[in-house]
């Protein structure tokens, strides 16, 4: 009988740094990450990316990264939003005579119950860019940067000795100069679609786009972000998956609408010609190696830590995974890096590829990544564990012997 004995064994062990590159994996070992870092080159050594062990001076450098803040972008002051006309806004003009016969009543009406039409209303006009618009027997009359009561006394002085003592009311039906763009994920108009007219002093509010988002005009009293995207109609998107854009000037900053909810310092003040986008952007980490799921895993705006992603995708595989060999795979931007590694060949570049190697087998590991926040699009990675190479390498040579071992002992039994 063929006894395949301890020897073939533990040749069958030393013979794993050989058969590795051939065995079936699911990614690189633990020491392959450790040692792909660097390539030797005819130059010398050739830097790919940054290894770097994950510990708390490590996750407080990461804290230091730069992110968008509204309120650090544009500050909160409170905009002097004055009801003044601008080129573009609806206007419409409304004269009253005190008489019949007038140039803009009716005739007089023999019917002493009736005295006739006493006013007119001059069809709506969009301010041009001159900032004027017309009025019968008055001309042209400017009317950009003023308010609506100037206008007016204008308009019946230019009309005095022309109509009889007339009275006029200027509206403005859509007031588009002071107003705040709108656009994205904003849900149809509702009640912010409405005319917002009298409560503005003859200033009114066009109606928002049905497709979402549209022009919304701002009010004296200030508006705030979240009272624009109201008006709006609201998100359409879930809010835990939409991010603010907001333009002012040459500045954009993007804050997740999370944010802005739970922090009432970034729910700042509006301006005119703002521009706001609501942006859905589902987040997602990639879960590759040895946990319990491998695939794209979905987390909120406000952002998740390591250990709650190790926790979405499944943990680590008790059987199979190295806990000294759990990474995330992450793109960052130079200036991150310069804090992690100050002397990093590869600062030359606008981001750079950066390793971040956790050990799990330390406990205080556990806490760092309670504190290691996970960023949109990481990829973690779970290496096997050196054991589970054994495993594998054993299991081809049980491949080959276990028929000769069969066959030997049904030639020894039929002898």
């Amino acid at each position: 009988m063929v006894r395949v004995g301890m020897p073939a064994v533990l040749a069958a062990a030393c013979l794993i740094g050989g058969c590795s590159s051939f065995l079936p994996a699911s990614g690189p070992t633990a020491s392959a990450v450790e040692s792909g870092a660097d390539i030797a080159t005819d130059q010398g050594l050739l830097a790919r990316y940054e290894l770097v062990d994950v510990d708390a001076a490590v996750v407080e450098a990461l804290r230091g990264r730069p992110l968008d803040s509204l309120l650090a972008s544009f500050g909160d002051r409170r905009p002097s939003v004055q009801p003044v006309i601008g080129v573009g806004d609806a206007v419409t003009v409304t004269i009253w005579e005190a008489g019949s016969g007038g140039l803009f009543s009716g005739p007089a009406i023999a019917d002493r119950f009736s005295t006739g039409s006493k006013s007119s209303s001059i069809p709506e006009q969009i301010v041009a860019r001159d900032g004027t618009i017309s009025v019968p027997y008055a001309g042209r009359i400017k009317v950009a940067g003023k308010r609506a009561a100037d206008v007016q006394a204008q308009i019946e002085q230019d009309l005095a000795g022309k109509a009889i003592q007339p009275q006029v009311l200027v509206t403005v039906n859509s007031p588009l100069s002071t107003s705040v763009t709108v656009l994205g994920e904003a849900s149809a108009a509702g009640g912010g679609g409405t005319r917002l007219a009298a409560a503005r002093g003859g200033f009114g509010a066009g109606p928002v786009s049905n497709l979402g988002g549209g022009r919304v005009p701002l009010t004296e009293k200030g508006d705030r972000l979240l009272d624009v995207i109201a008006t709006a109609g609201g998100v359409s998107a879930p809010v835990n998956e939409t991010f603010v854009r907001l333009s002012r000037g040459s500045a954009t900053a993007t804050v997740p609408l999370t944010a802005v909810v739970s922090n009432p310092r970034e729910n700042i003040f509006l301006r005119p010609g703002d521009t706001l986008t609501l942006v859905r952007d589902p987040q997602t980490f990639l879960a590759v190696g040895a946990t319990g799921a491998n695939y794209e895993i979905p987390f909120s705006a406000e952002g998740i830590t390591l250990a709650q992603a190790l926790a979405k995708s499944g943990g680590l595989r008790d059987f199979q995974a190295d806990p000294a060999g759990v990474f995330v795979f992450r793109f960052e931007p130079a200036s991150v890096v310069r804090r992690l590694r100050p002397g990093s060949p590869l600062l030359s570049a606008n981001v750079v590829p950066v390793v971040y190697r956790i050990n799990m087998r330390d406990p205080n590991s556990l806490f760092v990544s309670q504190a290691f926040r996970m960023r949109n699009r990481d990829l973690v990675y779970v290496s096997n564990a050196p054991f589970t190479e054994v495993q594998k390498v054993l299991s081809v040579f049980s491949t080959v012997t276990s028929p000769i071992a069969s066959g030997a002992s049904l030639y020894a039994v039929t002898k």
